[in-house]
């Protein structure tokens, strides 16, 4: 064999683009194409050694172009007018065919609608979550700071940082061109929760507190309606409020240099210095107020201390900054200034190690809605597992609808056999035959399309009730209508392809005779059958499974009695008047215990957390951390915690304001046997006598492990809880609001009761049952259909056995078992495909839980024992059916 040359070119590389050739064969009258093409081809072999294989390809594509003139363009045999007729034949046919198969031309569009309203509702809803964060024109520049720690192991993460920390960064950093912080939690401390205009008196509840600098607003590229952008925030006692605001408390009037009194405190009034755009719903960064961080100060020393943690830190970094390079150069910031400030807290070796042990981190602000991360920031966060999760349930709901229309197109197929013959036999061409069944689809298609998206503005209301979600249709943007209209087209093109080529495929020699084969293979009906049942399956478990913990945490016992207890909330706008108030709430009839404390058993509540040792062990470098809240001496006995050891705080005894109670769990972390009697100390020399033992109780979500706990005579004076008599509720809260009417002529009472707050931090997987049940059903019905549509073509399928069958004497119960017993195999084989499946999705998702339920088999039987309920009375209406028919009537052409 010759060995090729390997300087000879490749004829097929050498020559022209080979698509040009083609489109030029395409469109040119036979008489010029070879004549003409030949000599493109010569000028194109000339002008390639020349000017390249490039510009030589380009100038051939502009010679096929120019060549398109009408004198040479081939002619067509048929019109545009012949072709518009036919087309508008196509379109008749489909109108008649609808309306002679009423019942499943319903069912076909029903189902599709449906499917197709899901998608849109689930897309709209994917789309804000991954769209969160990302209309800040610089956004890809911006990132949330935060710090890892890890001692022994275990990674800690927080995002809390000392109030000098943003300035360090800016100053010690060139790749940081912006830097500013926010205090979130400082309107439990006097930023207050009570507005009123200065030249008024009544005071109305407001939310979104938030100290923040100048930096931030920066970085946030706030967008500002009144008032200057680049100094709002420089100067003292001045705020920015957001347009709902401004609209609400100002409507008719320029609200800039005009006052605002925060908690009826008329000695620290704030100026108003600009108003903001309200924030995007699709930011982290929410807020009504921003309050001015300039001259503030929480405590004396406060800003340059930096072993107190409050403040939220960003930055904008330069472009082109390599941001894990800067990671790197921020942790020379610890031992500059965190290692020399924890060595001035004195003989703290548990500090020295955790400061040491510190690692600062750099989030993408993009990043922050769907972060997973433990972080700690009190966010509502996404989860994109949830966004991907919902993005293939829509693919799937939407997959089973196309398969059951297409099950349904060849079910009916015996209907239109002998019209595709008899059209066939007139010499209609099979291209005409796709043509026209494609038309069918995608008017089908269209029709499903305008329901599903009316079905879906509709459901709109209750879709964002049950996300807690504002989605809304984005009418405005230029990229909706044309993509709902591709949509139409690629789903009837989709739906109708198989259809359109199986019913063309009819050989009229056979279909006359009646030997016309009817449907699809087997092997694809049954894959069907086990797909749509095993995700149904899977669903219903989901359900069960949530609905099952969601019942454990509401009745779990808590340690706490959380019934009937009211809790009043803005109580610190009383001030000094508050013990006052707590004493002649006690003075009202049904009233049993009153405590003031913002320390409550429900997430997002105050926290304070420090390391403890028992008074004379301080040895191992990590003390116990603990959460010490600060309480009077009526706090156990209203919330109903009993003691195992040691006494309650007793108001005559002085020595009580340096005692401390404790849990068991703490009790248990200090080693301490016998705790009551003995003192306990944190890092700041600070010492407390344990003159009790509380019983463990949970004062976070059951997805934790109860901690550390002790309480404390001290000050928290945002919430009031009143225990009340639970045979007259009612007449308790009118005593209690004529009560505060006498302390607070001018504010509004606001009250809440625990067990609804209680009930609240789990609204997350209230939604997540609610949103698997509706996902559940809406599997079930389209499986339903999908089976609707198998017995029906089963049922005609096999109608002439069935009537031989009937006629040897074979009775109906035989008959619907004949028709039924593969469904049933089916089923069976999807609940042994979904049962290990939504067994170990469940089991992850329990995984999130410390106190949970175990998944019981009995969940499973259930599960399987509804969808084969389901499955027998969706196919017994074809199935009894056929099976009382009148055979006669069907082998009378036999």
């Amino acid at each position: 064999m010759k060995k090729k040359d390997m300087n000879t070119p490749n004829p097929k590389k050498a020559g022209p683009p080979q698509w040009a050739t083609r489109f030029f064969r395409w469109f040119c009258n036979d008489h010029l194409s070879e004549a003409v093409l030949g000599d493109l081809e010569e000028l194109y072999a000339r002008r390639r050694p020349l000017l390249g294989k490039r510009k030589a390809d380009l100038l051939f594509v502009m010679n096929v172009l120019l060549f398109l003139q009408p004198f040479a363009i081939k002619k067509r045999s048929s019109t545009p007018v012949n072709q518009l007729a036919m087309f508008e034949n196509y379109f008749k046919i489909a109108w008649r065919t609808m309306s002679r198969q009423r019942l499943y031309t319903g069912i076909k569009i029903g189902g599709l609608a449906i499917a197709i309203g899901t998608c849109i509702l689930i897309t709209l809803f994917v789309r804000r979550e991954l769209t969160y964060d990302q209309h800040y024109q610089k956004g890809d520049l911006v990132y949330r700071v935060y710090r890892e720690s890890n001692l022994h192991g275990e990674t800690e993460r927080g995002i809390y940082f000392p109030a000098p920390f943003a300035k360090a960064l800016q100053d010690e950093y060139p790749e940081i061109e912006l830097a500013g912080h926010y205090n979130p939690s400082a309107n439990a401390v006097d930023a207050g929760n009570t507005v009123r205009r200065g030249d008024e008196i009544e005071s109305t509840h407001e939310d979104g507190f938030v100290y923040a600098d100048q930096g931030l607003a920066d970085i946030f590229e706030l967008p500002f309606l009144r008032g200057n952008a680049q100094k709002a925030l420089l100067e003292p006692n001045t705020l920015v409020i957001t347009k709902r605001i401004a609209d609400k408390y100002f409507a008719n009037d320029d609200p800039i240099g005009k006052t605002l009194i925060l908690n009826d405190d008329e000695t620290q009034p704030y100026s108003i210095s600009g108003v903001v755009q309200n924030p995007a719903a699709t930011t982290h960064f929410q807020f009504n107020f921003l309050i001015s961080l300039a001259g503030k100060e929480f405590w004396k020393g406060e800003k340059t201390a930096w072993m107190s943690s409050n403040y939220l830190d960003y930055i904008r970094v330069r472009p082109g900054t390599d941001v894990a390079a800067l990671e790197e150069k921020m942790d020379a910031l610890i031992g500059k200034y965190f290692v020399p400030s924890a060595a001035e807290s004195g003989d703290d070796r548990s500090l020295m190690a955790w400061v040491k042990s510190l690692h600062f981190k750099l989030q993408p602000v993009q990043d922050i809605h769907l972060n997973t991360m433990s972080v700690g920031d009190n966010l509502t966060h996404g989860d994109v597992r949830y966004a991907w999760l919902f993005g293939a349930i829509a693919f799937f709901i939407l997959t089973i609808a196309c398969i059951n229309f297409i099950n349904l197109s060849t079910a009916r197929s015996a209907h239109r056999a002998k019209e595709v013959g008899l059209r066939k036999v007139v010499g209609s061409p099979r291209s005409q035959l796709v043509n026209q069944f494609l038309i069918e689809s995608l008017v089908f298609s269209f029709i499903s399309f305008a329901l599903g998206l009316a079905l879906a503005r509709t459901a709109l209301p209750s879709f964002n009730t049950l996300l807690a979600s504002p989605l809304t249709f984005p009418w405005e943007a230029w990229w909706f209508i044309p993509l709902l209209f591709l949509g139409a087209v690629l789903i009837g093109f989709v739906a109708g392809i198989y259809p359109s080529f199986y019913l063309s495929s009819f050989k009229p020699v056979d279909v006359l005779k009646g030997h016309t084969t009817l449907g699809a293979r087997s092997s694809i009906r049954s894959l069907l059958v086990v797909f749509q049942f095993s995700i149904s399956i899977i669903l219903i478990v989901a359900t069960l499974v949530i609905q099952q913990q969601m019942h454990f945490i509401l009745h779990k016992k808590l340690g706490f009695n959380k019934d009937q207890v009211l809790i009043l909330q803005d109580t610190h706008t009383l001030g000094d008047r508050i013990v006052t108030f707590k004493n002649e709430l006690l003075q009202l009839p049904n009233i049993k215990h009153a405590t003031i404390s913002g320390f409550l058993p429900l997430e997002g509540a105050d926290r304070n957390g420090n390391p403890f040792w028992a008074d004379g062990e301080k040895e191992p470098e990590e003390g116990v951390g603990a959460q010490i809240w600060s309480v009077d001496h009526d706090y156990l006995p209203t919330l109903g915690i009993d003691l195992v050891a040691g006494r309650n705080f007793n108001v005559e005894m002085a020595s009580d304001s340096q005692a401390v109670i404790i849990n068991q769990t703490m009790a248990n972390a200090l080693n301490l046997k016998d705790p009551t009697g003995r003192a306990i100390v944190n890092p700041w020399k600070q010492k407390w006598n344990v003159i009790g033992i509380m019983e463990d109780f949970h004062f976070e979500t059951l997805k934790k492990q109860i901690e550390p706990l002790c309480v404390v005579i001290g000050r928290s004076s945002n919430v009031v809880m009143v225990k009340i008599d639970s045979k007259h509720p009612q007449d308790a809260i009118e005593s209690i609001s004529g009560l505060w009417k006498k302390f607070s002529p001018h504010q509004a009472i606001r009250y809440t009761f625990l067990d609804q707050r209680y009930a609240a931090m789990y609204e997350e997987v209230h939604r997540t049952q609610q949103i698997f049940t509706g996902f559940a059903a809406l599997a079930i019905l389209l499986a339903c259909l999908g089976l609707f549509a198998l017995s029906a073509f089963l049922a005609e399928q096999r109608s002439k056995e069935i009537s031989i069958r009937l006629v040897l004497g074979a009775t109906a119960g035989s008959i619907f078992q004949l028709l039924t017993r593969n469904f049933m195999t089916l089923l069976c084989i999807a609940l042994v495909i979904a049962t290990p499946l939504s067994w170990y999705m469940m089991q992850r998702w329990l995984e999130d839980y410390v106190y949970k339920i175990s998944i019981s088999w009995s969940t499973f039987a259930i599960a399987g024992l509804v969808a084969v309920a389901i499955a027998l009375f969706t196919v017994s209406y074809h199935t009894i059916r056929a099976a009382l028919a009148n055979p006669a009537n069907r082998l009378r052409s036999e």
